[in-house]
């Protein structure tokens, strides 16, 4: 993924992933930064000379310029000298989300305004469903992004209230799977069979003896004009 100044969010997630595709210590790397390699003499801790290195140390060292060069080779010209004087693949990657996140602080105020938008989502008058899907997974999504997530549950039974036709409810239910257990609980249970999946006006059982009954009504009206 190429990054040119703009969409940071976007390419930060597909960066993520191809990172951690290429090889998981890489991104471990990146996110806790390199191990340099130490000895300890009578207790004392000091960094290891070069001529000492073992293959271990060699392979970590070799991860930190790797992540680096694959940092470099996916930012266009300012964004590499923005970065070119760090030491680290941590180094780079923290100063990028800084200069395009902010800092915490910041990071702290983008979330409240997506939450607060969250919290107060509705759908709107003729909007479709594909539209106002877009808008909530956009809110999602960046909240994801700067740390901030919900159970599938929870946005599950945010969105199904601004629903309007079953078709809807489906194509939300495949974006935001709920787990079995959840499912279970939120399923309707009929009063009349006592079974899961429909409502009491919906039964097959009481369609059948209200059909039962109007029979019998029937016959007995039909036995008393014949008695008469």
């Amino acid at each position: 993924p190429f990054f040119d100044g703009n969409n940071y969010s976007f390419w930060k997630t597909r960066m993520t992933i191809f990172l951690q595709s290429l090889d998981y210590q890489l991104w471990h790397i990146i996110v806790n930064g390199p191990r340099m390699p130490t000895r300890t003499i009578e207790g004392v801790v000091s960094p290891k000379p070069e001529n000492e290195y073992n293959d271990n140390d060699f392979r970590m060292l070799q991860l930190n310029s790797k992540a680096k060069h694959v940092l470099f080779c996916a930012v266009g010209p300012n964004e590499f000298n923005r970065i070119s004087s760090c030491d680290s693949a941590k180094e780079m990657w923290d100063l990028l989300e800084v200069t395009y996140e902010g800092t915490n602080q910041v990071k702290e105020s983008k979330i409240s305004m997506l939450v607060h938008e969250y919290e107060l989502f509705i759908m709107h008058d003729n909007e479709s469903i594909s539209d106002m899907f877009t808008r909530f997974t956009t809110i999602i999504n960046s909240l994801k992004n700067l740390g901030k997530s919900y159970p599938n549950q929870e946005l599950v039974r945010k969105i199904l209230r601004f629903l309007k036709n079953q078709k809807g409810i489906k194509s939300f239910k495949k974006n935001f799977p709920q787990d079995e257990e959840s499912s279970k609980r939120e399923e309707p249970t009929c009063y009349e069979c006592k079974k899961p999946g429909h409502f009491k006006n919906e039964c097959p059982n009481l369609k059948k003896k209200e059909q039962f009954k109007k029979k019998n009504e029937y016959f007995k009206n039909k036995k008393a004009m014949v008695a008469t």
